[in-house]
């Protein structure tokens, strides 16, 4: 959530792509510093405590977690991409991370923009090539606690597609 707020921040300050990812990485930093119990990964964590922050190559979930405004704030499906990517570049620019967050961010601005759940899965599957064929009962008995997107986003997206309120989503 405190990176989410941070993400949102940086955006609705605006700029050019540079001036974008410098705020980014400034906000980010600033509301880690003040919320430091927020439960970062320990290499994010360190990240957030460098003078000199730079991307470590992550493909860690947290691109993912907290790309959600890129896909209110923007009004169409490119771009939207696009900052989803420069949002995750700062610190997760791993393809997988970038990919996570792509993903994410696509799936939200599908919704929010009035397509269906198919048309959702349709996207994400063909655009990113992940698997959502699973349905939660057949994720359940062998999931286990992992910071990836590549095991996670998927998931996520499985729920969501699934669900029928936030609720049953969660």
């Amino acid at each position: 959530t405190v990176m989410t707020i941070a993400v949102a921040r940086a955006f609705l300050e605006g700029g050019n792509r540079e001036q974008l990812r410098q705020q980014l990485v400034e906000c980010m930093q600033r509301y880690g510093k003040e919320f430091p119990s927020a439960g970062y990964g320990v290499r994010f964590d360190h990240w957030l405590h460098t003078g000199d922050p730079q991307p470590y190559n992550s493909f860690g979930n947290g691109s993912a977690m907290r790309v959600s405004p890129v896909a209110w704030l923007f009004d169409d499906l490119q771009t939207v991409r696009d900052m989803a990517a420069l949002s995750a570049e700062v610190t997760h620019n791993h393809p997988e991370g970038i990919k996570g967050a792509e993903a994410t961010a696509s799936a939200i601005f599908l919704a929010r923009t009035g397509h269906s759940k198919a048309e959702i899965k349709d996207y994400v599957e063909r655009e990113f090539g992940y698997d959502l064929s699973r349905t939660c009962d057949e994720i359940r008995p062998h999931y286990r606690h992992v910071e990836s997107c590549m095991e996670t986003v998927p998931e996520a997206i499985t729920a969501f597609l699934e669900g029928n309120s936030f609720d049953d989503v969660i």
